[in-house]
C-alpha cells in the first residue's frame, strides 16, 4: 500500500530531525500519566464494583454499561456500542475432587475449563492414566479408553519469557478434551499453566472440536500442587482412582457489545489507529491483570492526548473488546465490520499481558524494514525502561484485523515473571496491580501511539 511505502522511505528521516522535540513530548506524557493519570482508579472501580466479567454474565453486561458511561465522560468525538453475540457458559456450584489410594481420599483443588460439560450429577470416578503432552496422549491411543486422562505437562521454567513457556504447553489445555474424547477416555484433568507450585487452579478455554455429543468428556484443571501429588501417587501405587464433580453448562448465546470511543484525526481522519484490551474476564478473581489493566491502559492513552492537547493527525480509536477469553467474537466482529464499512485501519496496539512494569512492544508485520524502523524508536523510550522492540505476536483481539487489512500490529510487553502466578485464577485481583507500574505502561503505550501518529504520513 502506498501509505506504508511512504512510511518506510520518508517519515523516519523526519523523525531523526525531531528527536529533541519528541523527547520533550514523551517526557510530558510520562509526567502527566504518573501524576494525573486515572487508570488505577478506573481499574479499582471496574474490579471492586463489578468484579469478574465472563461473557454472557450479568457482570459482563454491567461492564459494558460501565465502559460506555466512562468513555462518555472523556469528551471524545464519538462513543458507541458495537453489538456482538457471545457464548454463555456458566460454572455452577464449586467443583470438588480427590484421588483415592486404598480407600483413602486425598482432596485436590480443580476448576472446570471453560466450555466443558458437567460430570454426572453424583460425580465421576475412574482409573487415572498420566501423559506428558498431547503427542504422548495420541501415542497411547486405545490404552486411554475408559480412563481419566491426566495431562501433566509443565511450563518450561528455563524460558525467561513466561509467555513463550505458556504458549509451549497451552495446547494441551485447549485440545486435550478433543483428543481424549476421540479416544473414548472418560474425562480429562490438565495441569494448571503456571511455574508456581500452589493450590490455586488456573481455568481457561478448551474445545471439543468436531466431536459428537456423546464423545464430549468433562474437563478440569488441577492445581500444580495437586498435580505433583497425583503424579507421585501414580508412581508409588499401581492403582489410583480419581473422583471429581463439576456442574457447568453452556446456555444459548447472549447479546453483548464492544465499547468504542475515538478522537478524529486532523489531517487523515479516514485512517484509523486502534488501541484496546478486552473487557471480559474469567469467572474467578476480578479480572484485574487479565484484562482490566489493558482496558484502562487503552483509555488512558486517549485521555492523555486530550489532557495534553495533542491533536492526532489520524483518527485514534479505543476499543474495549468483549469475549476474548472464550471465543474472540468481539475481535472478529470489530475487524469484519471495519472491512464491511470500508474503513482504513493502519495500526493497532493491544494490551493483554498484564499491568506489570513495561519492557517494550512486539510488532507483527510482513515487512522487515518496518520492524527495523520501529526499533529505532527504542532510543526515545529507553530512558523509561522500555527497550524491548521485537517481532512477535500482538494479541488475540487485534489479530483478526490482519485478515482484513494491510496493517501494522503491536502488542504491549510488560515484565512477564509474575503474570502467570495470577492468570485465570482467584488471585487475579486489584491488590495485585501496582499503581506506578500501571501508569508507566499507559505512558509507554501513549508514547508509541504518539510516534506512530506523527510519522505515519500519507
Amino acid at each position: 500500500m502506498r501509505y506504508i511505502l511512504t512510511f518506510l522511505v520518508g517519515t523516519f528521516f523526519v523523525f531523526g530531525q525531531n528527536f529533541k522535540q519528541d523527547s520533550i513530548q514523551i517526557k510530558q506524557i510520562f509526567d502527566y500519566t504518573l501524576t494525573k493519570g486515572e487508570a488505577y482508579e478506573w481499574l479499582r472501580d471496574l474490579t471492586q464494583n463489578i468484579g469478574h466479567r465472563l461473557s454472557g454474565s450479568p457482570q459482563a453486561e454491567k461492564a459494558v454499561q460501565w465502559g460506555e458511561e466512562l468513555m462518555g465522560q472523556q469528551n471524545f468525538d464519538k462513543v458507541w456500542l458495537q453489538s456482538v453475540k457471545v457464548p454463555h457458559w456458566v460454572r455452577g456450584e464449586k467443583e470438588m475432587a480427590y484421588f483415592i489410594i486404598k480407600n483413602k481420599k486425598f482432596p485436590v483443588e480443580i476448576l472446570a475449563l471453560g466450555g466443558s460439560v458437567a460430570t454426572p450429577e453424583k460425580g465421576l470416578k475412574g482409573e487415572v492414566i498420566e501423559v506428558k503432552s498431547i503427542d504422548h496422549l495420541k501415542e497411547l491411543g486405545e490404552k486411554v479408553k475408559g480412563k481419566i486422562v491426566f495431562i501433566n505437562q509443565k511450563m518450561d521454567e528455563t524460558l525467561i519469557n513466561t509467555f513463550h513457556a505458556y504458549g509451549g504447553c497451552s495446547g494441551m489445555r485447549f485440545w486435550g478434551a478433543h483428543v481424549a474424547g476421540s479416544l473414548e477416555a472418560k474425562a480429562v484433568i490438565t495441569r494448571s499453566l503456571t511455574t508456581q507450585i500452589d493450590d490455586y487452579p488456573h481455568t481457561g478455554v478448551m474445545t471439543y472440536g468436531d466431536l459428537k455429543e456423546e464423545q464430549k468428556v468433562p474437563t478440569a484443571a488441577i492445581s500444580t500442587k495437586g498435580a505433583e501429588e497425583l503424579s507421585k501417587a501414580l508412581k508409588d501405587n499401581k492403582e489410583v482412582q480419581f473422583y471429581f464433580k463439576q456442574n457447568c453448562q453452556t446456555l444459548p448465546d447472549v447479546q453483548s457489545f464492544n465499547v468504542i470511543g475515538e478522537i478524529k484525526g486532523s489531517q487523515y481522519p479516514e485512517k484509523i489507529i486502534t488501541i484496546g484490551g478486552h473487557l471480559d474476564s474469567w469467572d474467578v478473581g476480578e479480572g484485574a491483570h487479565d484484562d482490566g489493566t489493558g482496558v484502562v491502559h487503552s483509555l488512558q492513552v486517549l485521555k492523555t492526548f486530550k489532557a495534553l492537547n495533542i491533536q492526532p493527525k489520524h483518527t485514534i480509536r479505543v476499543v474495549f473488546f468483549m469475549n476474548e477469553e472464550n471465543g474472540n467474537r468481539g475481535g472478529k466482529k470489530y475487524a469484519k465490520e471495519a472491512k464491511e464499512k470500508g474503513e482504513q485501519h493502519i495500526i493497532a496496539l493491544e494490551s493483554d499481558a498484564g499491568g506489570h512494569t513495561p519492557r517494550g512492544f512486539s510488532i507483527d508485520t510482513k515487512n522487515n524494514t518496518i520492524v527495523e524502523r520501529f526499533k529505532s524508536w527504542r532510543k526515545l523510550l529507553e530512558p523509561y525502561g522500555v527497550h524491548q522492540f521485537d517481532k512477535g505476536y500482538p494479541g488475540v483481539d487485534i489479530s483478526p484485523l490482519k485478515n482484513e487489512f494491510e496493517i501494522i500490529l503491536n502488542g504491549f510487553k510488560p515484565d512477564s515473571q509474575r503474570y502467570f502466578d495470577y492468570h485465570h485464577t482467584v488471585l487475579d485481583t486489584f491488590d495485585k496491580v501496582n499503581e506506578r507500574e500501571l501508569e508507566l505502561g499507559a505512558a509507554a503505550m501513549t508514547s508509541l501511539i504518539y510516534l506512530y501518529d506523527q510519522y505515519f504520513e500519507d
